[in-house]
């Protein structure tokens, strides 16, 4: 079998509901942070504690650790909403290879980030990576269903991930908003964007603005 058959070849759909459990982890981690803050350190990732510590787990964990309850409750409630659905979609073992191998690879990528540019104190921590990931995949999957951001404004998925692509790079060329990882989101868009040529042999570009399939 050609690798390229290999990365391809699907699991046999099943759906367990795992975002609930990704849920109930990140709730569970929140919780066990919240009463011991040390704890975060060694989940979030830290350029220091991954070159010289080897705590090379923290592209994982980094994943449920959230800094505040807003910040844990906005994340969750975008992956309920989008997540749910993808997985619906594409069966839960698919879902959630997609949902951790896009999260790590954004950690990973904001690490040599941190590292060649000289941040070596920041913790990244939060889904957000992940969820970008996930709500690439919605997009792809579902171009012109109905989002309405912020609650309010009525739009289709894909413009939804134009605008956001937009304000990450702005964001992210201005400093605006400098406390949120907006490599890291983008990172997310950019592996998922590879995880659907890759793995479906669907170019996402093709689905959001050229042909439809």
């Amino acid at each position: 079998m050609k690798i390229r058959d290999l990365l391809s070849t699907r699991f046999r759909y099943v759906y367990k509901n795992c975002c609930l459990y990704i849920i109930i982890a990140n709730v569970i981690v929140f919780l066990l942070t919240s009463m011991n803050s040390r704890l975060a350190s060694y989940l979030a990732m830290n350029p220091i504690n991954v070159a010289h510590h080897n705590m090379y787990w923290q592209f994982i964990t980094y994943m449920f650790v959230h800094g505040s309850f807003s910040h844990l409750f906005f994340n969750m409630l975008g992956l309920y909403f989008f997540g749910t659905a993808v997985e619906q979609s594409v069966g839960s073992k698919e879902f959630l290879l997609f949902y951790l191998l896009c999260g790590a690879l954004a950690g990973v990528f904001s690490y040599f980030v941190y590292v060649n540019t000289g941040y070596f104190r920041v913790f990244l921590l939060g889904a957000s990576g992940a969820l970008f990931a996930v709500l690439l995949a919605y997009a792809v999957i579902f171009p012109d269903s109905t989002v309405f951001l912020f609650g309010i404004v009525p739009m289709s998925a894909r413009m939804l991930i134009l605008g956001y692509t937009v304000l990450e790079i702005v964001y992210q060329l201005t400093g605006y908003n400098a406390g949120v990882a907006h490599l890291t989101h983008l990172g997310g868009f950019a592996f998922a964007y590879l995880y659907f040529v890759i793995r479906f042999r669907v170019n996402p570009a093709d689905r959001l603005f050229g042909r439809r399939r």
